[in-house]
C-alpha cells in the first residue's frame, strides 16, 4: 500500500476515533446516548461538546476531498513523493485540526485548516 493510501486509511480512522470526545461529552452533561434521535442530543451540547461534535463533523466533511485528490493523484501518476508529503501533511493537519478545536484555540485551528485544505489542492495539481 502506498503512503497516500495509507494516510486515507488514518484519516477515515481518525474521522471516526474523534467521535469519541462526544460520548464523553454526553455521559459528563449526566445523560445517556440518545440513539433514536442523535442529532437532537448533539444539537443540545454546549462547550468542549459542541466543539467536539464541530471537529467530528469537519473531519468528515474534510475526508471526501482528501480521498478525491489522493486517488486522482494516483490514477494520474503524480510524483509518488510529493503525494507522499502532502498527503501526511493532510493527516498531521487533520490531527492538529481536531486538537485545536477541542483546546479551543481558534486562529491555530483555521491555519492548520488551511495547512490541509492545501495540501489537498497539492494532490490534485501533482495530476497536471
Amino acid at each position: 500500500m502506498s503512503t497516500p493510501f495509507l494516510c486515507l486509511l488514518v484519516a477515515f480512522v481518525w474521522a471516526w476515533l474523534i467521535r469519541i470526545p462526544v460520548f464523553v461529552a454526553i455521559r459528563r452533561a449526566g445523560e445517556e446516548i440518545d440513539n433514536e434521535l442523535p442529532l437532537r442530543q448533539l444539537a443540545k451540547l454546549e462547550g468542549f461538546g459542541a466543539r467536539a461534535v464541530a471537529a467530528h463533523q469537519a473531519a468528515l466533511q474534510n475526508f471526501a476531498p482528501f480521498a478525491a485528490a489522493v486517488i486522482t493523484s494516483q490514477l494520474f501518476e503524480g510524483d509518488p513523493r510529493r503525494a507522499s508529503v502532502l498527503a501526511i501533511g493532510f493527516v498531521v493537519a487533520q490531527v492538529l485540526h481536531t486538537l485545536t478545536y477541542l483546546a479551543n484555540v481558534d486562529y491555530l485551528r483555521s491555519f492548520v485548516w488551511l495547512v490541509g485544505f492545501l495540501s489537498v489542492v497539492g494532490l490534485f495539481l501533482l495530476a497536471l
